[in-house]
């Protein structure tokens, strides 16, 4: 069946369709990662966009029962290349094909992703519809739906109800068996299953609250420790979350992991802005301005920091990107608070980044001492 991908200036793409049939909006992005297709469809930070694929053959290893990042698929569309029909994998379980319409989500493949991908980094991020129909109707849609930064994803993707991660993954709060020297008190705002997964492994039991808790409430269960996760959408529509973030300061180490960053700083008075196309990868090279290293990491985000708005905040940027000098994190010593912009969870990506679950952790111990 043939399939259109629809720009917002009237462009037409004609490919075939892959996944369901219908008719899909979104904000449109790419994503340059070789591999972690699965961990991408299930990212909540994804929420309300369209993903291409630059790497041309998608599918080639399936759909396994284990790298999920959250309980349903978060893109409002996909764009491939080629997507493959006959993986081959001992943990595959299923083709991309099949998944996706199982799943309802319209995607679209055999278009040129390489001129997409030009196009965005040339002109910016552009809204855009898949469609099985007709690609005039999918227009007509599209000029009359939100754009992207118009809506406030945070509040769909976050969990309805609170919830802990022990040693088999979700639980209830009441549960505790004891067995972790560390609690940590999450603000999900689009919270990835592998963030949980790692703070597990280092010895914390966390406490995962909607991103409409509030400061009282979240420190009513004692923490060690809180968390920011990352997340969809503007950083800029979500004052409640940042009067939280801002009335929590001091009271615990705080670590803020992609929009926790932004979230944090706008809790010290920064500003964000977005970025022409985003970095969306699993290899963006960040200097550590502390110790002069360069580490490669897993991104995900539209919007960045303003450096300049930092200025007189307390805050210190401890790590730009090496490839556009952006902020990549900050320090508030007084405060007790951390935060960076990429994914150390690795899901999917480099583990280079692992070693600051370690230390957020010892953080949380030396302010327990």
């Amino acid at each position: 069946m043939k399939a259109y991908l629809v720009l917002s200036d009237g462009t037409v793409y004609e490919g075939e369709s892959l996944g369901a049939e219908g008719l899909t909006t979104g904000e449109v992005v790419f994503n340059t990662g070789m591999t972690g297709y699965q961990e991408i469809l299930t990212d909540p930070s994804y929420a309300g966009q369209i993903v291409l694929l630059t790497y041309p053959l998608i599918g080639n290893y399936g759909i396994n029962d284990d790298d999920f990042e959250s309980d349903s698929l978060k893109p409002t569309g996909l764009i491939v290349r080629d997507a493959c029909e006959s993986p081959s994998n001992w943990r595959s379980r299923k083709a991309l094909h099949p998944f996706l319409k199982e799943r309802g989500l319209v995607a679209i493949q055999g278009v040129d992703t390489r001129a997409i991908t030009k196009r965005i980094r040339s002109a910016g991020v552009t809204m855009g519809a898949i469609t099985t129909g007709s690609p005039d109707e999918a227009l007509d849609v599209l000029r009359r739906t939100k754009d992207y930064g118009e809506t406030d994803f945070v509040y769909s993707v976050t969990t309805p109800q609170p919830y802990a991660w022990g040693r088999s993954g979700k639980e209830a709060l009441d549960e505790d068996d004891g067995s972790f020297p560390r609690r940590l008190a999450v603000i999900d705002c689009g919270l990835k299953y592998n963030i949980l997964r790692r703070f597990a492994a280092v010895g914390c039991r966390s406490l995962v609250f909607p991103a409409t808790v509030t400061a009282d409430e979240l420190l009513a269960h004692d923490p060690d420790g809180i968390l920011l996760s990352p997340g969809p959408g503007d950083p800029a529509r979500l004052g409640p979350i940042v009067e939280t973030v801002r009335n929590l300061l001091g009271k615990r180490p705080i670590f803020g992991i992609c929009l926790g960053n932004q979230l944090l700083c706008q809790a010290i008075g920064g500003r964000t802005f977005k970025l022409k196309f985003g970095h969306r990868g699993s290899n963006h090279p960040v200097k550590d301005l502390r110790r002069g290293t360069v580490t490669i990491t897993s991104q995900n985000h539209g919007y960045a920091v303003d450096p300049d708005s930092l200025a007189g905040t307390g805050a210190v940027v401890t790590q730009i990107n090496v490839n556009d000098g952006t902020v990549e994190g900050i320090e508030i010593p007084e405060a007790m608070a951390s935060s960076i912009q990429y994914h150390p969870e690795a899901a999917p990506g480099p583990w280079d980044s692992r070693p600051y679950f370690v230390e957020f952790v010892e953080r949380m111990g030396e302010f327990r001492r």
